[in-house]
Formats: structure tokens, C-alpha cells, sequence
């Protein structure tokens, strides 16, 4: 299937259409015209990652030929064990070493490659008939374009309901690695603070005073990261590369295209001693939440000054100082969010094989290979029974 076919499907008919094509269309501006990542972040990603992902883009029409829909989707190949660890792990890579692509499949993903997903209905009225005209044409679309699964990648808890027609249509809904929330209900840093456990607040004086010890730490907050962008890049790489699970890498040109053409939400905090960009973070700020995107850190004092809580505070007190009410991290990492108070926000994987016979039998593993199954961390949050 080429850019400019059609699927027809019961409610309508799906087109498949090029970025190109959306540059002046008006329902697409439309899209997630009220999330963080709008219709432009979309684009940026189209335009700049550099993973071998296939960028397509289904338009759904209704039988009358009205936009309802346009979802971002893209093909990848895809590795099904990445999260898992420890001897089943050693195995499957012995295998690996006579057949390469054992459990690696060209995958058909719904959503966003660098970020949760969405639902691309053109207005909020029009989600509900998107969730149900989207089984049956994906799974038409993938096996066409010769993709072994469709998954719809990282979607909020908050589509369950929305998305229950997938679960009709033999789609298995699995936990993916959540994002976490602070409540901002505080006056400033010092009043948070107070809030922690006495033994979190204890180690937290101890990082801040061994940080405080040396030259002074100066942050600056900017919206054009372009010159600074040899600097930041290596730390974002030296963060990355120490990701025990990776999808996508973000290129230099993603950063210098969010802050040419998303200013009003992108911040981009900055932290030097003695001159050295030693750390950064890249942030959207959106309505009332802050979302912390992405962190680099130079290593060779990042343990030492203990940047990764230098650097939250900092953040945190800035978003309090705005009146902010929250404030977002992405996935991983959840051994400080939990002592810090931070509670889960659930993301969900929902995952069928286009083959008829082994959809069943899929629907039966796939669970144990949810990623969230190896993180001991995360069953010590309060609200883990809700991923």
C-alpha cells in the first residue's frame, strides 16, 4: 500500500498521505490541538530522528467524505525483549548469535515515536468514532505493508475506556513503562521539602551540601538552544547510552527545531561551574504542568555534585515559582521519584499479531514480556495497582 490508497473500512475510508500533503491541511492543525505535543511536534520527529522509523499518516474519513481523523503511526522494527533481563535474557541472545532477528518484528506503532501517545481525532466529539474505526483498518494496513504486529505505543490511562473497542477486536492491553507526576501544591523548594521523609531529607541535605562545596553552580534558562547545542548534545548522548531500555535517539535538529518552532512551550535550563555546561534539561511547559523531557549530564562530575537532584530542584522551584500545579517526568528512573513523592501516570501498550492464528497465543506470552514485570521499584509506589 502506497501513499494515496485506500482502506475502506465500515465507518469510512482510511487514506494514507505524506507530511507533505498535511502542510495545508486545516483539520490536521486540529490534532492534539490541546495536548503538549501538538500536530508540530509531530512533524519535528518526522523530520529529525534518525531510527529507522517509517513515517506514515492515516486519514479517516466518514462516508461522507469529512475528516474525522488523521493518526501519526509508524513502522519500526522492533525488538520484544528489550526489557527483559536476567537468564531469559542470557538465552535469547545466545540465540541471537545464529539467528539475529529471533523475537524482532516489523512492527505497525500508533502514536508519537518520541512520546506518549494520542488518539488523532480532529475534535474531542470525534474520539470515540476514531477508537472504533481504527482496529479494522490497522490491522488491513499492516498486513498489507507486511508488519507482524500492530501496537498502539504508550497511550494514557485515561483512553482505557476509549479504547475498549481494541479489546473487542483481540488487542491485549499490557503496562508500559509509566511516566511519573509531582503535585505542586507547595509555596516554594523549602515547604515541598518538609513534606519528604526524614530519611529522604536527610540524604538530600548531604547531596546539596557536597555540591555546594565546590565552585558556585550557576543555571540559566533559555528558549533558543541553538548555541549551545555542541555543548548539551554530548550530555543528552552520555544520559542515553546509559538507558537500560532505548527506542528512540533525539538528534541535534530535533532540539534546534522545538526551540525554532515550539518557543512558547520549549525551556531549555542550563547548568555551568566555573563556565563548563555541566548539565541540561529540556522541558514543555504547557497550562499548568511542566513536563521534564529529556536530561544530559556530564558524568565526570555528574556523581560526585550529584546533578540529577541539583538539577530537579532547581526545576521544581522554578515551576513553583511560575504557580505551576505539576510537574511531569518520563519513563525510568523510579528509584529518587518514589522517595521524592512522585505518584505513577500509567501507559499502555495495546498489542495484536495480524495473523488470526497466532493473535491468540501472543495475547497469552505478551504478558510476560511487558517491561514493567522486571522494575521491583515500581510495586513500591502507592498507586502501582494502577498500571
Amino acid at each position: 500500500m502506497q501513499h494515496g490508497d485506500t482502506i475502506r473500512f465500515a465507518q469510512g475510508v482510511m487514506r494514507v498521505v505524506t507530511r507533505t500533503e498535511l502542510e495545508n491541511c486545516d483539520p490536521w492543525k486540529r490534532v492534539f490541538q490541546n495536548r503538549c505535543k501538538d500536530h508540530r511536534y509531530y512533524e519535528i520527529v518526522d523530520e529529525t530522528l534518525q531510527n529507522d522509523f517509517e513515517h506514515h499518516y492515516l486519514r479517516l474519513e466518514d462516508p461522507s467524505g469529512a475528516v474525522r481523523a488523521i493518526q501519526p503511526v509508524f513502522f519500526v522494527r522492533q525488538n520484544l525483549v528489550e526489557g527483559v533481563p536476567g537468564r531469559i535474557r542470557s538465552v535469547i541472545d545466545v540465540i541471537r548469535k545464529i539467528f539475529p532477528r529471533f523475537l524482532t518484528m516489523r512492527v505497525l506503532m500508533v502514536g508519537c515515536a518520541a512520546g506518549a501517545g494520542d488518539l488523532g481525532a480532529c475534535d474531542e466529539k470525534d474520539e470515540s468514532w476514531t477508537a472504533d474505526a481504527l482496529p479494522e483498518s490497522l490491522q488491513t494496513y499492516a498486513r498489507q505493508k507486511k508488519a507482524s504486529l500492530v501496537v498502539l505505543k504508550d497511550f494514557p490511562a485515561n483512553y482505557r475506556s476509549a479504547l475498549k473497542s481494541f479489546a473487542l477486536s483481540g488487542y491485549a492491553r499490557i503496562p508500559s513503562m509509566p511516566m511519573t507526576r509531582l503535585s505542586l501544591r507547595y509555596q516554594n523548594w523549602d515547604e515541598y521539602f518538609r513534606t519528604l521523609s526524614k530519611a529522604t531529607r536527610k540524604d538530600l541535605r548531604r547531596k546539596f551540601r557536597k555540591a555546594e562545596r565546590g565552585p558556585k553552580i550557576d543555571m540559566q534558562l533559555v528558549s533558543d538552544i541553538a548555541p549551545f547545542i555542541d555543548e548539551i548534545y554530548p550530555l543528552y548522548l552520555a544520559v542515553h547510552e546509559r538507558s537500560p531500555l532505548k527506542f528512540e535517539t533525539l538528534t541535534k535538529n530535533y532540539f534546534r527545531a522545538i526551540a525554532q518552532r515550539m518557543p512558547e512551550l520549549a525551556r531549555f535550563f542550563i547548568w555551568r561551574q566555573d563556565g563548563k555546561l555541566i548539565a541540561f534539561s529540556f522541558c514543555l511547559v504547557c497550562g499548568d504542568a511542566i513536563y521534564d523531557e529529556c536530561i544530559g549530564l556530564d558524568y565526570s562530575v555528574a556523581l560526585n555534585l550529584h546533578l540529577y537532584f541539583y538539577t530537579l530542584r532547581d526545576i521544581i522551584s522554578w515551576a513553583l515559582q511560575q504557580g505551576l500545579k505539576y510537574y511531569y517526568s518520563n519513563p525510568l528512573n523510579y528509584e529518587p521519584k518514589l522517595h521524592l513523592d512522585c505518584e505513577l501516570m500509567p501507559l499502555d501498550l495495546y498489542v495484536r499479531h495480524t495473523s488470526a492464528v497466532l493473535n491468540p497465543i501472543l495475547r497469552r506470552v505478551i504478558k510476560y514480556l511487558g517491561p514493567t514485570r522486571h522494575d521491583p521499584v515500581l510495586r513500591r509506589f502507592p498507586n502501582a495497582d494502577q498500571l
